[in-house]
């Protein structure tokens, strides 16, 4: 049905909203002569049914011999494949690996084909029909072995066996696979055979997509709550995981109908995408995440393993992209060539470019995990350290290459980021001097408008520089104190002892006191009533300090044994007694819990009476 052009306006232009209705009108136009086309072929189906036994007639077959012949042939070749590939595992010795199942893929699809041939003799169409069926069989158990293995928890304890809320939805999966493949056998015996398009649209639209999307939709209802378990992983989990293990048991359905309706929509334009392509495009988006969790995990143990060498780890790590780069590759080839045929242009054009903008991002990927396996290997080592010599790792601060090298890390990632955009932008031909040179007066200007930003930046930067703090470090500047949890370009982010978090520009910092370095020195008061011997309280806090010196526990973290200082003031008619420790800084809490606990006690034995600092009896006075 021809569709006139827009007319052009009085302007000499065409108004772009007119082109744009004028190509959905050609689109509806050409989509609705196709439906009643494929309409009109239905129709016809009886005819086509009657066409299709005069060809079998032909051959010197029926309808009922090739109805025998073909589940032998599939049951025969199904029977191979299990047996081969449960005497392959018992030679093995361990569970069904996916070489395992592709050689017993490789022997059944042989004996199929063998029997295909015995039973067909002298009718090479008829041979090529059960031929079909055979490598169906082959294929199908191939596909399910392989989905078997997506679906298992990537989680070493589970690792030989299946999830077990996944077992149900596993099973529909396999008849998915085994459903989906034998209609694409049976299309494909229709079409030797030369049937009619309207039996072959009947059978592919009501015997495959139908059921096939009726299974998956039961299948992702029945095990949604599983489904999301298990794509989330283990802990710890990032928020985009959960939210996609959240939503992909209704997300994943949804893509699936909705290639189904567009492969609908490719036929009745009579651009039909092929089954096989079909059928990986809906196992991809079945499989897609499962396979990622895998390998995610397999690329996280390598990553940490010191035995395995960075280059080697950083390769391992940046498979998961290029499985990713792979699965949009294979959809990009599915639905985007037919587009470029149909818009007039030549695919292998594209390809080259294509070609240079993938070498590019796997490049960038590489070196992108490369630093990343490097910064976390730097840290992990540095935590085992820390953990080795204190108990409260968690706690302790960061040495000086772990606080400034993620910030060295991030800076570095995203120049290759920049790096790898402007690549990618040179190899589709575009000329990016210009992008730089704005982006360069861009900045200038901000420089020039945003010097708070640039004071805190470089303030920043002398304060790392002078390694004045580190991660995990207490430290107290004007106006907040806390321990030190995240430093950033402009702002460092101070946690209270009581959990406030504080942020504060470095442009704003004047003075810092870090109580986390190298020592402390500890003073405690007490006040004993006046007649006090103080020598004896001398005498007890020397037994007190050598006994905390003996102890295996606080040793290690005492500089200088708790002593006595005398005196320090007289007060009201009191004593005021001061005794002061030496201890690694951080580490004096706990030796100076067990200075008051053991103070207490001998003061308790000796008969040594603390007096309580007296209230005023004025009550506008303070504390005496």
């Amino acid at each position: 049905m021809a569709v006139d052009e827009p007319a052009p306006s009085q302007h000499g232009g065409t108004d772009l909203a007119e082109i744009v209705l004028g190509h959905i009108e050609a689109f509806g136009a050409r989509l609705a002569a196709g439906v009643r086309a494929r309409m009109d072929a239905l129709s016809h189906w009886p005819d086509d049914v009657a066409a299709l036994e005069r060809t079998i007639a032909a051959t010197g077959w029926t309808f009922l011999s090739l109805a025998v012949a073909i589940p032998i042939v599939s049951a025969a070749t199904l029977a191979v494949f299990f047996l081969a590939s449960r005497l392959r595992r018992a030679e093995a010795g361990s569970g069904p690996a996916l070489g395992l199942a592709a050689g017993a893929a490789a022997a059944s699809f042989l004996a199929g084909a063998l029997l295909a041939q015995w039973l067909g003799a002298g009718e090479p169409l008829v041979q090529r029909v059960l031929r079909g069926f055979a490598f169906a069989g082959s294929l199908s158990g191939l596909t399910c072995a392989a989905t078997a293995a997506a679906l298992r928890a990537p989680a070493s304890p589970l690792r030989s066996r299946h999830h077990p809320g996944l077992r149900s939805f596993r099973r529909m999966i396999d008849a998915v696979v085994y459903w989906a493949l034998f209609a694409v056998a049976v299309l494909y015996g229709l079409r030797l055979f030369g049937a009619g398009a309207g039996l072959r649209d009947a059978v592919g639209l009501f015997g495959a997509v139908v059921p096939v999307t009726a299974l998956i939709i039961v299948a992702y209802a029945r095990s949604r709550r599983n489904l999301a378990f298990a794509l989330a992983g283990p802990r710890p989990r990032s928020r985009l995981r959960v939210l996609l293990a959240r939503a992909w048991p209704a997300l994943a359905p949804a893509l699936i109908v909705a290639s189904l309706v567009l492969a609908q929509i490719a036929a009745t334009l009579g651009r039909p995408l092929r089954p096989l392509a079909l059928l990986l495009t809906i196992l991809l988006i079945l499989l897609g995440p499962h396979l990622d969790s895998h390998i995610k995990a397999w690329s996280g143990a390598a990553s940490r393993s010191h035995s395995i060498p960075l280059g080697i780890a950083a390769a391992v790590r940046t498979a998961r992209f290029m499985f990713l780069a792979a699965a949009a590759a294979a959809l990009l080839v599915v639905w985007g060539a037919p587009v470029v045929i149909a818009a007039g242009a030549d695919p292998s054009v594209l390809a080259w470019p294509a070609i240079e903008i993938a070498g590019i991002a796997l490049i960038a990927a590489y070196l992108w995990n490369a630093i990343g396996v490097a910064v976390e290997r730097a840290l992990l080592t540095e935590t085992s350290a820390a953990t080795s010599h204190d108990d409260e790792a968690g706690q302790a601060p960061r040495s000086r290459l772990g606080t400034v090298l993620p910030l060295i890390a991030g800076a570095t990632k995203a120049s290759l980021a920049a790096l790898a955009a402007l690549t990618t932008l040179l190899a589709l031909g575009i000329n990016v001097w210009p992008l730089i040179t704005g982006l360069s007066v861009f900045g200038l200007a901000i420089g020039f408008g945003s010097q708070t930003l640039v004071k805190d930046i470089v303030s920043g930067l002398f304060f790392l520089a002078d390694d004045a703090f580190r991660l995990g470090e207490y430290i107290e500047t004007s106006g907040a104190k806390g321990t030190v949890e995240k430093i950033s370009i402009r702002s460092v982010s101070l946690r209270h002892p009581r959990g406030a978090l504080a942020t504060i520009p470095y442009g704003q910092i004047s003075k810092i006191l870090n109580f986390s370095r190298d020592w402390v020195i500890e003073k405690l008061a007490f006040r004993v009533a006046f007649e006090t011997d103080v020598e004896k309280v001398r005498k007890l806090f020397k037994k007190i300090g050598q006994e905390i010196a003996a102890d295996p526990e606080l040793a290690p973290d005492l500089i200088e044994t708790f002593k006595s200082q005398g005196i320090a003031a007289v007060e009201d008619g009191t004593l005021v007694v001061r005794g002061k420790f030496k201890a690694r800084a951080g580490k004096q809490f706990q030796i100076r819990k067990r200075v008051l606990a053991e103070v207490q006690r001998a003061f308790q034995e000796n008969g040594i009476s603390a007096v309580p600092r007296p209230l005023s009896r004025d009550p506008a006075l303070p504390y005496a």
